[in-house]
């Protein structure tokens, strides 16, 4: 599958945050209340878009899938795990509409925003994910990020993963 991610506008705002809410209630659904059981909010959309930079994959003029890139390092991230770079990018907030989840949009979106990373410029990629079941971990390993450490952070496990380019 062939997704490009572009950036995301204030109007995409109200869709995003309906987009990521759809995939956290599917994620409690699922799994059970988790941190992943927070509410998604246009404001919180609006907020990522002046931290960083809110990013969307669409099928024609429907957005299937949204991440965040910051050069700001989130909270939860200890530099002290990463390798050691000039220009990193966190990668946050990455969502799949839950239709189109298990269908390589979710890999797709990884394989372009190396792209988006490279032109931004910035040569690596940070990431957080949740070490539970419903965590995004074993995703993000099958899509070459290497593993850097794992922690508890606010009580919830975490797994701490890289890519250079």
């Amino acid at each position: 599958m062939k997704v490009t991610l572009k950036q995301a506008t204030v109007a995409h705002a109200v869709a995003i945050a309906k987009l990521r809410m759809a995939t956290n209630e599917r994620l409690t659904r699922d799994f059970g209340r988790g941190p992943w059981s927070s509410t998604a909010t246009d404001k919180g959309v609006l907020y990522g878009m002046r931290a960083g930079r809110v990013y969307a994959a669409r099928d024609g003029r429907t957005i299937i899938g949204t991440l965040q890139l910051t050069t700001t390092k989130p909270w939860a991230i200890d530099k002290k795990y990463f390798s050691k770079c000039e220009r990193p990018l966190y990668l946050l907030a990455m969502a799949v509409a839950p239709d189109r989840q298990r269908h390589g949009v979710g890999r797709a979106m990884l394989e372009d925003v190396k792209r988006v990373v490279k032109a931004w410029p910035g040569d690596a990629i940070r990431l957080d994910a949740y070490d539970l079941p419903g965590g995004g971990g074993e995703f993000y390993a099958k899509c070459g990020y290497r593993e850097k450490g794992r922690v508890t952070y606010r009580g919830a496990p975490l797994i701490y993963y890289e890519l250079l380019l």
